[in-house]
C-alpha cells in the first residue's frame, strides 16, 4: 500500500440486498473520499449484482455504545413497560413480528 492510500480514511459499508430489506454491514474499505467509498464499495461487496442500495460511512463519524456498558446503559429502559408489547398476543396472520 502506498503512503497515500495508508492515509485514506476507513469507511463502513452497508448493502441492502433487496427493496423493503435492512441494510447490512458487509465490510470496510479505505478510500479517499465519499464518492470513492461508494464505487470501490459497489466494486468489491456487488460484484453479482445482489444489491439495490450502498452506505459508506466514515467510521471516525459513527458513535456506538461499548458492549461493556450494556447493563447500565440499557437499564433505564428496562422498568418502562409500555415499550414492550407484552400485553397481547399477536396473531399468526401478522407478518414480520
Amino acid at each position: 500500500m502506498s503512503q497515500t492510500q495508508e492515509s485514506w480514511p476507513l469507511y463502513e459499508v452497508f448493502v441492502r440486498a433487496r427493496r423493503g430489506l435492512n441494510h447490512v454491514h458487509v465490510g470496510s474499505i479505505h478510500a479517499a473520499d465519499d464518492e470513492m467509498a461508494l464505487r470501490h464499495a459497489r466494486d468489491v461487496f456487488t460484484r453479482r449484482n445482489e444489491g439495490v442500495s450502498i452506505w459508506a460511512v466514515r467510521s471516525d463519524l459513527i458513535a456506538a455504545s461499548s458492549p461493556g456498558e450494556k447493563d447500565a446503559f440499557f437499564a433505564p429502559s428496562g422498568d418502562k413497560v409500555y415499550r414492550h408489547p407484552t400485553f397481547y398476543q399477536i396473531p399468526d396472520t401478522v407478518p414480520h413480528m
